[in-house]
């Protein structure tokens, strides 16, 4: 009795701090081997089929909180690739919030239920959400994604995806670009309207977890492509004025072109939820040989903040034994003993150079698909400072803005004006109209009178964008 019961007082595991409601498949990349001038990545080689598992989630809700939510979607993909496990951690939105990494617990803090009460569930529409992203007005391009049709997505399959971030690429020559992912839908890009994911909330709340399980179970199998838009990896990292390191940036694709590069096709649906879609455990620093890092101050800190948050909900270092995080290729780390430790490890030399092993395990070379960081070289001063490019924080949602279409611009004026309604603080209503202001005097008019409030002038010059 007690060995069972208190198996089962045990069961439950730390949900994640964001993207805790998920839903998840097993599938196959195919690449079309378009990417060799590029990247030496092996996966990416004409015809190789490497086995992925990708997890699409919400970012705010608790596990227990509806899919149809105005919110971002997680889109990571884990691919078990010949040279070891490489991992696109992306969402379906190409910016972020955020430009440097140590903001990221502000930002969640403020988009998560108030601290007093634990309400509003998986909802910006309140208070401390719109202080922030008013405050920090970084924020203002991925704010403006998610409250237009992007932020009510259809269903995980008619979803876009994203790296964000710039990486750095290096072909077999040693030759470096600097790239961005996209995943695109087969099925095309499709949202719901606001009334409609209301309704499905109400009727259905695990309505897209539900919507992927029954397509692949029915052989309507989801698919993407995935593609690359490529820069020259020039010293400043910037492209036609747009600078590559911000992840508050889009490059649009009249600019560089999305390159397909494969096929992804999900197939299977989890045997167990939680022995896979709940353990399974993202890193964007599971990298392969070809693809690298750049200096991307949002990227930088996740390379930490992946790691902390696996032992934490995992219960230890050895997360990456359990079955859906495993490697599909040979390992030999010297890794020993922790919680959880599954192997059984042989030989009495955990370390190198050693002489009692027979000097085993030697050092793999690029000869054998060791991973070696792109050198790059480093000068100057060493400061908590942003360059002056990331101060631009109004020119791409404008660009955004004009892009729309009359109906999807209704769409983004409507949500803006529910979500402000629902601020209790006069001043944060205000404080969203001038940002809006310095967007478009349309788009903000009209949600000022979606407010009651008057419509303040512009503080910026608007800039001269082209629609995309």
């Amino acid at each position: 009795l007690r060995e069972k019961i208190t198996h089962f007082d045990h069961e439950r595991i730390p949900e994640r701090v964001v993207h805790a409601r998920g839903a998840a498949a097993h599938g196959t990349f195919t690449s079309y081997g378009t990417a060799a001038g590029v990247t030496k990545a092996a996966f990416l080689g004409e015809g190789v089929e490497t086995e992925v598992f990708v997890r699409f989630s919400t970012v705010l809700g608790s596990r227990g909180s509806a899919d149809t939510v105005r919110d971002t979607r997680g889109f990571a993909t884990k691919f078990y690739t010949g040279e070891g496990t490489f991992d696109l951690v992306g969402n379906n939105i190409p910016v972020f919030f955020i430009q440097d990494a140590v903001k990221f617990p502000d930002v969640i803090h403020a988009g998560k239920p108030h601290p007093d009460r634990e309400i509003p569930q998986a909802q910006s529409a309140h208070d401390t959400f719109w202080d922030f992203v008013t405050l920090h007005t970084e924020a203002t391009h991925h704010t403006m994604w998610n409250m237009s049709d992007r932020g009510i997505p259809r269903s995980y399959r008619m979803m876009e995806g994203f790296g964000v971030h710039t990486f750095r690429l290096v072909n077999a020559q040693g030759r470096t670009s600097l790239a961005k992912f996209h995943w695109k839908p087969k099925l095309g890009v499709h949202s719901q309207v606001w009334e409609e994911a209301q309704l499905t909330a109400g009727m259905d709340p695990d309505f897209h977890r539900r919507d992927l399980a029954d397509a692949i179970e029915a052989g309507a199998f989801p698919q993407w492509e995935l593609g690359v838009q490529v820069f020259p990896d020039n010293p400043e990292q910037v492209f036609e004025g747009i600078d590559l390191l911000d992840p508050t940036k889009i490059v649009p694709e009249e600019l560089a072109p999305v390159q397909p590069l494969g096929l992804l096709t999900l197939n299977a649906n989890p045997t167990n939820y939680f022995a896979e879609t709940e353990q399974v455990a993202f890193h964007p620093g599971h990298l392969v040989p070809g693809i690298d890092i750049t200096d991307d101050p949002l990227l930088a800190g996740r390379l930490f903040s992946y790691l902390d948050t696996q032992i934490s909900r995992l219960g230890g270092p050895n997360f990456g034994q359990l079955p859906i995080n495993r490697p599909h290729a040979p390992v030999n780390d010297m890794l020993r003993d922790g919680m959880h430790q599954t192997a059984v490890h042989s030989g009495v030399a955990p370390y190198k150079p050693n002489s009692l092993d027979g000097g085993c395990p030697f050092l793999a070379g690029e000869d054998m698909s060791a991973y070696i960081e792109v050198a790059q070289p480093v000068a100057g001063r060493k400061v908590r400072q942003s360059p002056a490019s990331f101060s631009d924080h109004f020119s791409q949602p404008r660009q955004f803005w004009l892009s729309m279409t009359p109906v999807e611009r209704e769409h983004i004026v409507a949500a803006y004006t529910f979500e402000l309604n629902k601020c209790f603080e006069q001043g944060i209503k205000e404080r969203a109209l001038k940002v809006l202001a310095n967007i478009d005097a349309d788009l903000c008019a009209q949600v000022a009178t979606g407010l009651g409030l008057p419509a303040p002038q512009a503080t910026v010059p608007h800039a001269s964008v082209d629609p995309s």
